[in-house]
């Protein structure tokens, strides 16, 4: 009885179409998956308070947040979130003219922010908040200022 069962068994495996089988080494995995992160890499740069010119690396579809953090120009502490809701304007930037034209226009939010934390002052074209920029492969070489931490930031 078990033989005629084996023997069932294996004439049904025989008519089971190809398994065509993939073999995915670890040296091919790390080597598509860089790749991808090779093509995601935006290079900017950023004037920081000191004015020294200095090359930021950010990834497309993180915020320019993100990077400035990652490079220690802006202070994570500052500025935990990147929702807008939560946003206090710590991570206004200036962007340069030639720039300006290749970002989308400031969300209404966005504007509030930058209005509400402008303490009086006329608020400048080239703020947007680093939390709300999305870095793409078109701004690649682009060129922010990070101005001097408020004095309502400094702890």
């Amino acid at each position: 009885m078990a033989i005629s069962t084996i023997q069932k068994l294996t004439s049904q495996i025989h008519r089971l179409p190809p398994v065509s089988c993939h073999i995915l080494t670890r040296s091919s995995a790390t080597l598509s998956s860089s790749k991808k992160v090779v093509d995601r890499i935006v290079k900017l740069f950023a004037i920081d308070p000191e004015g020294q010119k200095r090359e930021v690396v950010g990834l497309a579809g993180h915020s320019l947040l993100r990077a400035l953090t990652n490079s220690g120009l802006i202070d994570p502490a500052s500025h935990r979130l990147e929702e807008i809701d939560a946003c206090s304007a710590e991570c206004e930037v200036n962007i340069a003219q030639e720039w300006l034209e290749k970002l989308p226009p400031r969300t209404y939010d966005e504007e509030y922010v930058l209005v509400r934390n402008s303490r009086g002052r006329i608020l400048n074209k080239h703020s947007r908040l680093g939390c709300q920029v999305v870095l793409t492969p078109q701004l690649q070489g682009m060129v922010v200022a990070v101005p001097e931490p408020k004095p309502w930031d400094i702890p």
